[in-house]
Formats: C-alpha cells, sequence, structure tokens
C-alpha cells in the first residue's frame, strides 16, 4: 500500500482541477504528485466542463496580502474569483468574466 494523504488534499486537488489548473499546477501548489492527482480524477470521475481558451490565473498570498489585494476595488470589477484555504496561505483563483 502507498503512503495515505490526508483527505483535504483530496479534496483541493480536486477542487483545483475542477476550476481549470493542470495537473503539474496542481502538483507544485499542493506538493502531491500529478500522476496521484490524475489517479484522482479517474478514481471520483470528475469531469471538467469544456471551456475553450479559458484558464483562470491563481496567486498565494498571506492573509496579509490577501487583505490588501481585496482593497482594490479593481481586482473585484469583472472577474470571478474563488478563494480557498491552502494550509496557512491563501490561494485566490481568478478568471476574466465576459470574456470575448
Amino acid at each position: 500500500m502507498g503512503k495515505k494523504i490526508d483527505d483535504y488534499y483530496v479534496t483541493k486537488a480536486l477542487q483545483l482541477y475542477l476550476e481549470g489548473l493542470s495537473y503539474r499546477e496542481i502538483e507544485r501548489i499542493l506538493g502531491v504528485s500529478h500522476v496521484t492527482v490524475s489517479n484522482w480524477v479517474k478514481e471520483f470521475r470528475v469531469k471538467r466542463l469544456a471551456q475553450g481558451d479559458y484558464h483562470p490565473t491563481y496567486k498565494i498570498f498571506n492573509h496579509l496580502e490577501l487583505v490588501e489585494y481585496l482593497k482594490n476595488k479593481e481586482q473585484l470589477s469583472g472577474a470571478g474569483m474563488i478563494i480557498t484555504e491552502l494550509g496557512d496561505k491563501f490561494m485566490l483563483i481568478k478568471w476574466e468574466r465576459f470574456k470575448d
């Protein structure tokens, strides 16, 4: 048997996959092998919606950096975003709405 990975990381990896991040991007963020992430996607039969050229951007912040980032209203206009906790940091996933 392989080593057991906390369900928290499985859930985060699948969320990131659904948001459009690649297996290797998820590997860099969570420190979990891209092959493991791929296996989870297959095991749980997770399917992404077809997105075409859509690819979100993401940033990693500590708490104070996140607060400063969100103070700027221009950062919030015309974009969708999700903020998720990653240990003692936060990841902000952002994509432009109404993109041509």
